[in-house]
């Protein structure tokens, strides 16, 4: 078993890693502090977004970042809005970048 990283510190760094690089970034519902799961939301500034959360992939024993939902992005936030019924706990952050950056592969 691998030790991971307080949620709040991984958030902490990922934002400053996206204003590193000029890409807007906001912090709509702080989680858990130490184990809060993080959910991240691109908005693509044309109306549409997609959510991000992080999951187990048994097959290369890694976590990844999978798409949650992505389509119209009044969608994206129902969908974000029924998450965070089924996990107080969660983060939740906004990314808005039309170049659909997200920097996600480079954080794990």
């Amino acid at each position: 078993m691998t030790a991971r990283l307080a949620s709040g510190i991984w958030v902490s760094a990922y934002l400053r890693r996206l204003q590193a690089l000029g890409i807007p970034a906001y912090v709509i519902t702080r989680g858990d502090e130490t184990a809060g799961a993080v959910l991240v939301k691109l908005a693509l500034m044309d109306g549409t977004a997609r959510a991000h959360t992080r999951s187990f992939d048994l097959q290369s024993n890694t976590r990844v970042w999978q798409v949650l939902v992505e389509g119209p992005e009044p969608e994206v936030d129902a969908a974000i809005t029924r998450q965070r019924g089924f996990d107080p706990d969660l983060w939740v952050i906004e990314v808005e970048d039309a170049r659909g950056r997200d920097l996600l592969a480079e954080m794990d």
